[in-house]
């Protein structure tokens, strides 16, 4: 096996979901062993792919493996998997969290109901976002990118017993198909010019001037939306926090290192496009600094574990669109991975804390937790410090990377944004740690019960807590030199030229900064469980400190629109339906047949008389017409 075959890790759980969802149910422990057993074999032949990929030459690929699919006329439609560094980061991010998914899943969801379906749900979802990844040609990524859409509508619902996952499920698919509507309207509009769906050939045809400039900029916004919409960027980031309603494995899996991140891999794939139209790439970067600065803000006023992880996230992938819109991909990427394993990690460790305290996720029933967790404790804490962007941890090299290049990219006013996200980033991420782990109990009771998870729980805790550390390295020429790689992470992932990468100190001093300004706010308004401070500032605005509680009234805003608007204009076409189609188009035709029945009967009475009656009638009244027409 080598890359060309590279679909088999996508076939091999995408089989094991039919298995499972149709007999796991009667298989031993319900099948859970056959997840992971799936989701291994995954992750070992991504290594295969990944040494044969190295072997090709420079490393560079691209690897493609296409079949003809159907062929109509002139039009030939051709199916089939691009291998390139961009494809085997995703490959590497989704098949290593995924597995330490399964296996954490397996303590954390020990009992539930529906055991076998959660799991089942697991091997389809990783099937769906491969298959993503790998896709050729943007109608596969459609068929597969709607695939990861309804899975992660059935795992945010998986608790279909409680009216908060429904809704929450139903919001998350409501909301990324307005975005997926626009992502298809663009694919139209790409295909329609090009006559391809073909990525490779999309991308020369608008490099060639093939688009008008107009026409490209309206395409290419389109594909955004649908981008921003998946990777909830503002303003369709509504859904994600919500969606922490499903398990909290899933949201490790699909909320953090996954499924939000395919808008930003979408960018990153056709960025050669997006750099085409004049304004693309500020609307990218804008979009990416918005985000970014509202959910930091949004971020320290929630008091729930997983909604300030959910809108961490939000900012995170922020970050992700600021580097894109900088028009560098290679540092995206980079942090996307990163992200993605430091990311996962802390929502594994909500859950480990979850699950110890029996279903408590508000910071105000825990505090102290440390003495009694040591373990998740301590993998947190090296994820909380990834995040906050401390060195020498992943966090660190990709978001100081990101400065850099948006620095070069838009100037000052650009850097100073981003330098705050910065500092609400590691401010945030101090109080969840504080006021989780450290400090004294805020509940005696859930204090008292709480223990340790079992290894089961703890050790793909401290797998992501080894990746959180030393996963930044391969920025550096020589890692990537030493594991087989072309070199440094930048140069391995490129469009035109390989972005050598070089230590700024000017920049590395400023992320530093950021970083310890946000921890050393952080902690001198929380350390030692004190919430003085904090509440004096939250009185002393009172009015801002409610409009992040509320987050900044965006579901308002949206139920205002739906009640005062999409409900209003419902009301109209209700009543158009009801008296205009159904009153006069469908019951007025069928009465007025009735109608011209009830006159007809009274002249066809069956009577000799009256047929002679009217006969001389009519020809009376013909001999008058007659007369009168010839004067």
């Amino acid at each position: 096996m080598g890359a060309e075959q590279a679909w088999l890790l996508a076939a091999i759980p995408g089989g094991m979901f039919f298995v499972i969802a149709m007999i796991g149910r009667w298989l031993p422990r319900q099948a859970d062993w056959l997840g992971i057993l799936t989701i291994a074999t995954t992750f070992a032949l991504f290594f295969v792919v990944l040494v044969d990929f190295l072997g090709t030459g420079d490393g560079l690929g691209p690897i493609t493996n296409s079949m003809s699919w159907t062929e109509i006329g002139g039009f030939q439609l051709d199916m089939g998997i691009f291998v390139d560094p961009i494809t085997i980061v995703m490959l590497g991010v989704i098949t290593a969290v995924a597995l330490m998914v399964n296996i954490f899943s397996v303590g954390y969801m020990k009992g539930e109901p529906r055991y076998f379906w959660y799991f089942a749900l697991l091997q389809g979802f990783a099937a769906s976002m491969i298959l993503l990844v790998m896709a050729d040609n943007l109608l596969l990524v459609y068929v597969a990118w709607e695939l990861v859409g309804v899975c992660s509508f059935l795992l945010i619902g998986f608790y279909w017993e409680r009216r908060s996952a429904i809704e929450a499920a139903k919001k998350a698919f409501i909301t990324t198909r307005v975005g997926d509507v626009g992502l298809l309207i663009g694919i139209i509009l790409l295909w329609r010019e090009a006559g391809t769906f073909n990525i490779s050939e999309i991308i020369a045809f608008a490099q060639d001037g093939g688009y008008g400039s107009t026409y490209l900029f309206v395409a290419s916004f389109a594909v955004f939306l649908g981008a921003i919409g998946k990777s909830a960027q503002v303003p369709f980031h509504v859904w994600l926090p919500d969606a922490m309603e499903g398990p909290t494995p899933v949201s490790a899996l699909i909320h953090a290192a996954t499924m939000v991140v395919a808008g930003v891999y979408l960018v990153a794939r056709l960025l050669p496009v997006f750099e085409i139209p004049e304004g693309m790439m500020l609307i990218i970067t804008i979009v990416g600094l918005v985000t970014a600065l509202m959910t930091g803000v949004i971020a320290i006023a929630q008091t729930d574990i997983k909604k300030v992880l959910a809108y961490s996230t939000v900012g995170q992938l922020g970050f992700m669109f600021i580097a894109l819109g900088a028009g560098y991909p290679d540092v995206a990427m980079l942090h996307l991975m990163t992200h993605a394993f430091f990311k996962a990690l802390l929502f594994l460790g909500s859950g480990s804390v979850i699950l110890a305290t029996h279903h408590n996720q508000e910071m105000d029933k825990l505090g102290g937790m440390w003495r009694k967790m040591p373990i998740t404790g301590t993998t947190f804490l090296i994820g909380s410090l990834a995040l906050a962007g401390l060195p020498p941890l992943a966090g660190f090299w990709s978001k100081d990377e990101i400065w850099v290049v948006t620095e070069g990219a838009w100037g000052a006013w650009a850097t100073i944004l981003f330098g705050v996200a910065a500092v609400l980033t590691a401010f945030y991420t101090t109080r969840l740690f504080i006021r989780t782990f450290m400090g004294n109990p805020q509940d005696e009771h859930v204090y008292e019960h709480t223990h340790e998870t079992g290894p089961v729980m703890w050790a793909p805790l401290v797998f992501l807590g080894v990746l959180a550390v030393v996963s930044g390295f391969v920025i550096f020429n020589e890692v990537g030199t030493a594991l087989g790689f072309p070199g440094g992470f930048t140069e391995f992932i490129f469009l035109d030229e390989p972005h050598v990468y070089s230590i700024h100190w000017d920049f590395a001093a400023a992320s530093l900064a950021a970083a310890v300004i946000g921890i050393f706010v952080g902690a001198w308004m929380y350390w030692g469980g004190r919430l003085d401070r904090a509440t004096a500032f939250a009185n002393w605005q009172p009015g801002l400190f409610d409009v992040a509680r509320n987050k900044f009234y965006w579901d308002d805003l949206y139920q205002a629109g739906v009640d005062r608007g999409l409900l209003g204009f419902s009301y109209v076409v209700s009543w158009f339906d009801r008296y205009a189609v159904n009153d006069t188009g469908v019951d007025g035709s069928a009465q007025t047949t009735g109608y011209a029945g009830f006159i007809l009967k009274h002249i066809q009475t069956g009577k000799v008389p009256n047929y002679a009656m009217g006969i001389a009638i009519g020809v009376i009244v013909l001999t008058i017409a007659g007369m009168a027409a010839r004067g």
